[in-house]
Parts: structure tokens; C-alpha cells; sequence
């Protein structure tokens, strides 16, 4: 196994992570600004406004592309597995 091929799958690994991160929190990112000027607008300072919204969201996103997201990690732990008797001769 040499630093070469260690790196690479690092990086394949920090990727997909990006990948599923990027796909839960920019929703989230969104409503969170969108309840925020609400917030502002209507000067109202509850934290629970804040949260649910959000936490609903990310619920909504996992529920649609959460078998695209699991079909990624399979796909990337079926190539790991399957490079390991190449990684290792």
C-alpha cells in the first residue's frame, strides 16, 4: 500500500462525506436564513422557531434522497473492500 493510493482514498472519502454534508446542511443553511428574517421582520426571539423548521427540512431531504445518499456509501465501500487485495499485494 503506498501514500499514494492511502491519499486517494481519503480523498474519495472526504468527497462523498462533502457530498452527504453538502446535501444536508445547505437546506437547512436556507431555512435557517429564511425563518432568521422572518425573525428580524417580526421581531419575535424564539429559539424553537429556529430549530424545527430546520430539523424538518433536513427530514424531508433524507427522506428524498436518502437512497441516493446510501447507494453512495455502498458504492464506495463495495470499491474499498473490493481494492483491498490489490492495496495489499
Amino acid at each position: 500500500m503506498t501514500p499514494e493510493s492511502v491519499i486517494t482514498i481519503g480523498q474519495n472519502a472526504l468527497q462523498i462525506t462533502l457530498v452527504i454534508i453538502a446535501l444536508l446542511l445547505l437546506p437547512a443553511l436556507g431555512v435557517g436564513l429564511l425563518v432568521s428574517m422572518f425573525q428580524a421582520a417580526t421581531q419575535i426571539n424564539e429559539q424553537t422557531l429556529s430549530f424545527i423548521p430546520k430539523l424538518f427540512v433536513v427530514f424531508a431531504v433524507l427522506i428524498v434522497s436518502g437512497n441516493w445518499l446510501l447507494r453512495l456509501i455502498i458504492d464506495f465501500t463495495h470499491r474499498l473492500i473490493t481494492s483491498i487485495p490489490a492495496l495489499i499485494g
